[in-house]
């Protein structure tokens, strides 16, 4: 697995999303992206990290923002995600886990002191050009969408 730097070409990636339509990250050019990697839809920490992306959409969206989320949850489950909590933002189906791997939100991780393999929860900001303008790996669910809005100058 190598990790994404700042500067480096965020990979392209066509996804189903919860209602199974293609998103493409490319139709995204021209506008800046956080793109974040999550282990499982409906988990606790999951979900408190996807409810702090959603109250904190509309402050994102007026600077310019779109925020994405990728598991490897099938589309039904997603869906499932979205109408439980309310989610506003798309989540996307990586069932194989190939956008994870390209972008190193995926492998070796320590889980209760065993290493094994796994979604190691990332986030990534990516300019307008589709760039990769930060990346962010092994972030915790609490906190850190206040954090990363604060370090965008969001408040």
């Amino acid at each position: 697995m190598s990790k994404l730097q700042p500067g480096d070409a965020a990979p392209d990636f066509t996804l189903n999303d919860a209602d199974d339509q293609e998103v493409s990250l490319e139709s995204f050019r021209g506008r800046r992206v956080i793109l974040y990697f999550y282990p499982a839809a409906m988990t606790p920490g999951c979900t408190k990290q996807a409810c702090d992306f959603r109250d904190t959409l509309g402050p994102l969206t007026e600077q310019g923002f779109v925020v994405l989320g990728v598991s490897k949850d099938k589309p039904a489950k997603l869906r499932q995600f979205r109408e439980r909590d309310a989610l506003t933002f798309p989540l996307l189906s990586d069932t194989g886990l190939e956008v994870h791997k390209a972008y190193g939100a995926y492998g070796e991780k320590t889980n209760y002191g065993r290493t094994v393999m796994g979604v190691i929860r990332s986030t990534f900001v990516i300019d307008a050009d589709g760039k990769v303008e930060k990346a962010l790996y092994n972030v915790k669910a609490t906190g850190h969408v206040a954090r990363l809005a604060k370090e965008l100058g969001i408040s």
